[in-house]
């Protein structure tokens, strides 16, 4: 019951490496596909300034802006970092990207099949009057042990925060504003 043009919301978990693709039927969202990410750089946590190497984490939107069909990595679609969330803590940063190829200097690489895929979702959902896609970017699975077993980390309290969005969606399958 899924095709091309409907709403979409992704998730991408870093720790375990994917991005989930989810579509909207009926007013909810429904897990449709998980892809591998090849690569990502960085370290548990958020992006915290221009050139630190790290792929962010938070909730960002992407809209036709940000497409770029002619990236030197396939294709390619600009996450929206910095969000106002990292611009109230003056993170820095620019071209934070899901992209083709398996290299990254602080984007989210899939392979090139796999970037035509999301591609796809992406364009025709906006295409279809889809504004804004969220895309939500997590350190790891938000389950209770994956917390706990971080409850020391210096991002705990950040990834909490994180996890209060991740289980609104899990609950209500709308993508928290």
């Amino acid at each position: 019951g899924v095709s091309l043009g409907h709403p979409v919301h992704i998730r991408i978990y870093k720790l375990e490496s994917e991005i989930e693709v989810w579509t909207q039927k009926n007013g909810r969202f429904q897990h449709f596909a998980t892809y591998p990410i090849c690569m990502w750089s960085g370290r548990l946590g958020p992006k915290l300034k221009e050139g630190d190497r790290q792929a962010p984490e938070g909730f960002y939107t992407v809209d036709k802006v940000a497409l770029n069909p002619n990236s030197i990595e396939h294709l390619s679609f600009n996450l929206g970092f910095p969000n106002v969330y990292d611009r109230g803590r003056a993170r820095t940063g620019s071209f934070l990207m899901v992209h083709g190829g398996c290299a990254s200097v602080g984007c989210y690489a899939v392979t090139h099949k796999v970037v035509d895929e999301l591609w796809a979702f992406v364009t025709t959902a906006l295409e279809n009057g889809q504004a804004r896609i969220p895309v939500h970017a997590f350190p790891f699975r938000m389950t209770e042990r994956n917390m706990h077993l971080r409850r020391g980390d210096k991002w705990s309290g950040f990834w909490a925060n994180l996890k209060k969005g991740h289980y609104l969606f899990e609950k209500t399958l709308v993508p928290p504003a």
